[in-house]
């Protein structure tokens, strides 16, 4: 069987992103190692020890990748974050300094709001109908 194991997220800074995924979104810090070049390998995780897909930080290495920070989905939503608590977690996230750029809907095929990351990323917090 495969799976995606991690989705790489270009950031301007280790530290500032790894505060942010995790004390903001409740994610947990998997890995935190250094690298011979200089650079670090991070990966957060939401339910840090279940296993699912990470987010592997890797911070901007030259002009190009700079460019793409925040922007890495061409303005589109690019990642979902599945909830099983959609108003506990928005709460949690409004008071964290989340910001959302709309309000709570309630579709047919779940409880949704998009949020941006720090940089700019577009996310949806989605709490799927029947979870």
């Amino acid at each position: 069987m495969s799976r995606i194991a991690l989705v790489t997220l270009v950031v301007d800074d280790y530290d500032e992103a790894i505060r942010f995924y995790t004390e903001a979104l409740g994610f947990g810090l998997v890995e935190d190692e250094p690298r011979p070049d200089g650079s670090r390998w991070v990966v957060v995780r939401p339910g840090a020890h279940q296993g699912g897909t990470g987010l592997l930080l890797a911070r901007a290495k030259d002009d190009v990748q700079r460019a793409r920070i925040g922007d890495q989905t061409g303005g589109r939503v690019g990642f979902f974050l599945h909830t099983e608590d959609f108003a506990g977690d928005h709460t949690r996230m409004l008071a964290a300094g989340v910001t959302f750029l709309e309000e709570p809907r309630h579709e047919a095929y779940g409880s949704v709001a998009v949020f941006q990351d720090l940089y700019g990323n577009r996310w949806d917090l989605l709490q799927p109908a029947g979870a």
